[in-house]
């Protein structure tokens, strides 16, 4: 069993119930009141980098990922990259036709001819600007059922890479990139940890994850850093990432769909867990907060 399996959800019943639980209720039960409001479904899961302790709120439900399963292609390029398949450095081609529309860089670049860069340079832009040309080239270079298998080997199970990007008839068939909040707020602990790979190899993609400007670090203080991989479709808000706060540093996953709209609830969600795990950054397990 994975270590993140074995993960207990927020504990109610011990004969005495320690605070961080009492508060991980609330907040559970905040972020269950600001969901009854919502017009569509959410979850969310965190966890403490600090203990191991995780908790969320229909954090086992399977949400569509959009760009936020860009995390596992990540992963498995550097995984074929240690495995000597090919090396980071080593530069390919895009050719125009290959050029897909929606975020990112290259589809510009494109216009003007083929584009040569190293691998590396894909990976970045992939996370960076969501490029879905680079995505999909890398989709193409390691395979989709190797993502899938090297998933399966960390024990995440319900994540699945099922199409490449902007693949609307796939998506019509119900062919949409899956995951749930524990899964890919687990795979964020985990990298977090270099438990992905090795650590070398897992900080370097954490790097490049925390070049991402999207809704984590636009409502987390600037003073601390963040690490994280949105993702966004018609009716679909998701983004999962690593929160380095000082002394209680969180993995944080925020998925919601069915969204009429405009909505995006993922800042709100994550404003509420950043202040709760600020309370426990504060203060001492019972909450004393004079002795920090």
């Amino acid at each position: 069993m994975r270590w993140w399996a074995a993960l207990a959800p927020v504990a109610l019943c011990t004969a005495e119930t320690p605070m961080e639980d009492l508060l991980a209720a609330k907040l559970v039960a905040q972020v269950r009141a600001f969901d009854d409001k919502l017009d569509g479904v959410l979850g969310f899961a965190a966890v403490d980098l600090g203990t191991g302790r995780s908790f969320g709120y229909n954090d086992g439900v399977v949400f569509p990922q959009a760009s936020s399963i860009k995390i596992p292609i990540l992963i498995e390029v550097f995984k074929q990259a240690k495995a000597g398949r090919f090396g980071l450095d080593d530069r390919v081609t895009v050719q125009p036709s290959e050029k897909v529309a929606g975020s990112g860089v290259l589809a510009g670049r494109l216009a003007g001819g083929p584009v040569t860069l190293a691998i590396r340079e894909l990976a970045l832009e992939m996370i960076r600007s969501s490029d879905n040309t680079a995505t999909n080239r890398l989709i193409a270079m390691v395979g989709m059922g190797a993502v899938n298998r090297t998933l399966d080997e960390l024990g995440f199970h319900a994540t699945r890479l099922r199409r490449i990007m902007l693949d609307s008839a796939a998506a019509t068939r119900n062919e949409e990139n899956i995951s749930t909040p524990l899964e890919m707020a687990s795979l964020a602990a985990m990298l977090y940890r270099g438990e992905v790979l090795d650590g070398a190899r897992s900080a370097d993609m954490i790097a490049m994850m925390k070049t991402v400007k999207a809704d984590f670090r636009a409502v987390i203080p600037p003073s601390v850093e963040v690490a994280a991989k949105p993702g966004e479709l018609t009716g679909v808000r998701c983004e999962t990432g690593v929160v380095y706060l000082r002394g209680r540093p969180f993995a944080l996953s925020v998925m919601a769909a069915h969204l009429e709209g405009e909505q995006n609830p993922v800042g709100d969600v994550v404003k509420m867990v950043f202040h709760h795990f600020s309370k426990l950054a504060r203060a001492n397990r019972y909450g004393n907060y004079g002795v920090r």
